[in-house]
């Protein structure tokens, strides 16, 4: 019989694929937060960690024609470039002070994004703007765990369709979060209670996924990105109450 805590975790990780797999990011502020009220977070994070690469495997499968290969690398290696400095940031800044201006630095850009009736278009794929958007995500992903924002406005300047929008994120998201889970790993992160908790919620996690699926296809283009301007919002609200509850 499942604990209430086993049906708390199973619920948190079936929103929180949800999300992922109807627009491609934005899991990461809603599941380690809040599987952490329930569980240690030295559980929460690997398993978080663990249905991040299940859910970027799917994409990545199924859309992989979608992935904008070159974008992904490019995007994958200058993100390992920047870890090492958000590593650093992590140790020398006050993180609930960084959250709250972070998270208000995410809503006050995806506001503009989703206010303005035109906005810079990148025609083709620019090392400068690819370089700096994996560089920055490293950065985040290394001091906070926050890799999204700067991938997704590079998307959004980019107009990628939602199916190369979400398929080329994944691509990205892929070999990150594994190499995150094989780190995890080795520092003895991965305890029985994350193959506990990870089996119980395959079958919850495989059903928000068909619907992500779904739901990410009725959405056409400019819906989309109003989703994604809206997503970020949310993002950053929640970024913003993590630094200031702490």
């Amino acid at each position: 019989m499942i604990s209430a805590t086993g049906i708390y975790v199973i619920a948190v990780i079936f929103l929180a694929a949800l999300i992922r797999s109807t627009l491609g990011f934005g899991e990461a502020l809603v599941a380690v937060p809040l599987l952490a009220l329930r569980i240690p977070v030295t559980v929460a994070v690997p398993l978080a960690v663990l249905v991040s690469v299940v859910v970027a495997a799917t994409v990545v499968v199924q859309d992989w024609r979608y992935i904008h290969f070159r974008s992904a690398g490019w995007l994958v290696a200058t993100s390992l470039a920047g870890i090492p400095l958000g590593l650093w940031l992590l140790l020398k800044f006050e993180e609930h002070l960084a959250k709250m201006i972070l998270g208000l630095l995410i809503i006050g850009f995806a506001s503009v994004f989703l206010m303005a009736k035109s906005l810079v278009h990148l025609k083709r794929d620019q090392t400068g703007w690819l370089m700096c958007a994996g560089f920055i995500s490293g950065v985040l992903g290394g001091a906070y765990g926050i890799n999204g924002p700067p991938l997704v406005v590079y998307g959004a300047l980019r107009r990628w369709s939602p199916q190369h929008f979400r398929a080329t994120l994944q691509g990205y998201f892929l070999p990150v979060s594994l190499i995150v889970l094989v780190s995890d790993a080795s520092l003895g992160l991965w305890q029985p209670a994350v193959t506990h908790y990870f089996l119980a919620s395959i079958p919850g996690l495989a059903l928000a996924m068909v619907i992500g699926r779904y739901l990410h296809g009725q959405i056409k283009d400019e819906g989309f990105y109003r989703c994604v301007y809206v997503g970020l919002i949310v993002s950053g609200g929640l970024l913003f109450l993590q630094g200031c509850f702490r």
